[in-house]
């Protein structure tokens, strides 16, 4: 936790010092790539926390960092808080194919950890919230103010959750080179006597 705390604290004093140097358009980009760290620490967290191989930590947590990279970019560009995510996990399923390969290892393992990062915490938590204070004694003259949030939150969560499935899944099916259709039952069944 200590070396989070200091690697958090470094980065903070080291845009602090790149202020006088950098121009403004490379300044206004530091707390994004920011975020490229912080997603591929956490992408790699969670890789960990699943037990994944070892050998491809390295490669999830840079499939983290750049989905996290290309969805905070999108939203500073004007992106909507909805097709921002999908982007980047559309990233991370493209990617996650060819490291895969290389690692010989399945996609999920490279992009599941990857996507975690990019869930929508903050807006279900404000939903939960907002179910919470509508449960409760919630004045009349604040009922629709706190239901319309509500629902927006929860909106927002829903779309965000299917864009970042979508998103990661597709890769996989286009790339896909044999159809499930071409399969033949009976060689699910067949036993080698190997």
């Amino acid at each position: 936790m200590e070396n989070l705390i200091f690697i958090s604290a470094f980065i903070q004093q080291a845009n602090h010092i790149l202020l006088g140097i950098l121009p403004a358009a490379v300044i206004d980009f530091l707390p994004v790539a920011e975020k490229f760290i912080w997603c591929g620490f956490a992408a790699v967290g969670f890789a960990v926390l699943f037990n994944v191989p070892s050998r491809t930590l390295v490669f999830i947590g840079i499939l983290g960092g750049l989905g996290g990279f290309t969805k905070f970019l999108l939203i500073r560009f004007g992106v909507s808080d909805v097709l921002a995510p999908f982007c980047g996990s559309a990233v991370i399923g493209l990617l996650s194919i060819p490291f895969a390969h290389y690692k010989h290892a399945p996609p999920p393992v490279f992009y599941i950890p990857a996507l975690i990062p990019m869930i929508p915490g903050v807006f279900a938590y404000r939903m939960m919230l907002g179910m919470i204070k509508l449960v409760g004694n919630t004045q009349p003259s604040d009922y629709e103010q706190v239901l319309q949030s509500t629902i927006n939150n929860g909106l927002k969560v829903l779309f965000i959750i299917l864009g970042l499935s979508v998103g990661a899944v597709i890769p996989m099916l286009v790339t896909r080179r044999d159809s499930v259709k071409d399969l033949k039952a009976s060689s699910f069944f067949d036993r080698r006597d190997d």
